[in-house]
């Protein structure tokens, strides 16, 4: 059978005419691969799953009966466009109370979102011409630098580094880029790293768009996910509003990832430009979750246990790990704990295997010991690890734990 016509119409930010045709294989896409294979080859064990990157419980019962009083009224029922007050104005007191940022308009300075992956898709269309930059932080979540680059922009790289506190260096930025950009993109608490930011970081932030008038796009969406004080967010920094928009989300910090709700808030105007493109691009999220979704930002209690169980979780996971040799430390929040990749392991027979990227450190894991993990080889080799494993509880966290140890204890790894 001839090739068919439809495979030359293709546009060229998808591949155009090689539409389909490569052979690469999506990072996520091998990690499930070689899941089903340890699984084939090792029947009847469990593997302890440390890559997955969603909360391992439902949303709270309470949330769950404010959907369901929700969807039950008829005033509910249509579509939503930009939605109403109530998620909106439980947004900005949110900010204020749990955050700390004064001032937001609730109806000038906040716009619902149908996820912070949907914002993130949406927002290029409303900045990035031909030719723009848009800086990205690596590794990182690349939505917005992809969506960027289908309206003709150009992504620019910032390399998060230990040596850095896994902050990237603006002014290692060349000038010819400089130039030319117009977003900045921050996520932090950071995916995969699991870095904080800083108040002095934020305000360097802040003044560096201002010199080099740039839009600052914050993806906070495991900013409430602390382990120790307030979450630090970007709005509360003197002038973030002048320069730039934050993106919450209540997928991890209330355990609501299917729901697919959150905000954007921040600068007015940059506010408006979203709602527009949103308002040509979807017909809103069901209100009844907008307002379950209100309910939550109005305990953030809620969050406050989610958090407590990741760090209860991460604790014990560094402990395991430094026993085996890794060099690892708690971060300050989300759930992802950040580690460089051993360069070797030795068995205990003495036979040797050496990894030459985090990718083949994570099959290895995953082949030989069932344990999955994510490997990141953008900035150095490191694996990140998530304390969103399923288990039914403090003990059955310990059993797990055990397990790892047991499973690590018989190999010595070798580091740079």
């Amino acid at each position: 059978m001839s090739e068919s016509y439809i495979q030359e119409l293709f546009a060229e930010r998808i591949g155009g005419g090689h539409y389909g045709k490569s052979q690469a294989i999506y990072k996520f896409e091998k990690i499930k691969r070689a899941r089903r294979a340890a699984m084939a080859a090792h029947p009847g064990r469990e593997v302890i799953d440390l890559g997955v990157g969603e909360p391992d419980e439902m949303a709270f019962p309470e949330v769950v009966e404010r959907l369901c009083a929700e969807a039950r009224k008829p005033e509910n029922r249509g579509y939503a466009d930009n939605g109403d007050a109530v998620l909106k104005e439980a947004a900005a007191r949110y900010l204020e109370s749990v955050c700390g940022v004064k001032g937001i308009d609730p109806e000038t300075e906040v716009v619902h979102s149908i996820g912070s992956k949907a914002a993130l898709s949406m927002l290029p269309a409303t900045l990035v011409n031909p030719g723009d930059y848009v800086l990205m932080t690596t590794p990182g979540y690349p939505v917005f630098g992809t969506h960027a680059k289908y309206y003709g922009g150009l992504v620019h790289n910032l390399p998060l580094i230990e040596a850095n506190g896994f902050l990237p260096d603006l002014e290692a930025i060349p000038p010819e880029v400089i130039k030319k950009a117009k977003v900045l993109v921050l996520n932090y608490p950071n995916n995969p790293t699991g870095a904080s930011a800083t108040a002095d970081f934020f305000a360097q932030v802040v003044e560096f768009a201002r010199t080099h008038r740039l839009v600052v796009i914050h993806d906070a969406a495991y900013a409430a996910l602390v382990f120790e004080g307030k979450p630090l967010s970007f709005l509360a920094t003197p002038g973030a509003k002048e320069v730039g928009v934050e993106l919450h989300s209540a997928s991890k910090s209330f355990n609501m990832t299917g729901w697919r709700c959150g905000f954007v808030a921040g600068n007015g105007l940059l506010v408006k430009a979203y709602a527009d493109v949103k308002d040509n691009s979807d017909s809103g999220q069901f209100l009844a979750i907008q307002h379950a979704v209100a309910h939550g930002l109005g305990h953030p209690e809620i969050t406050a246990k989610i958090a407590a169980k990741y760090s209860r979780r991460m604790t014990a996971l560094v402990a395991v790990l430094q026993d085996a040799g890794w060099k690892a430390s708690k971060p300050k929040g989300s759930f992802y704990l950040y580690v460089k990749a051993p360069k070797a392991a030795v068995n205990g027979d003495g036979s040797r295997i050496e990894f030459e990227t985090a990718e083949a450190v994570s099959q290895w894991l995953i082949a030989e010991k069932l344990i999955s993990t994510v490997p990141w080889d953008e900035a150095g080799a490191y694996l990140r690890l998530s304390v969103t494993f399923a288990a039914k509880g403090p003990d059955d966290e310990q059993r797990l734990m055990r397990e790892i140890q047991a499973r690590l204890g018989d190999v010595r790894f070798e580091f740079a």
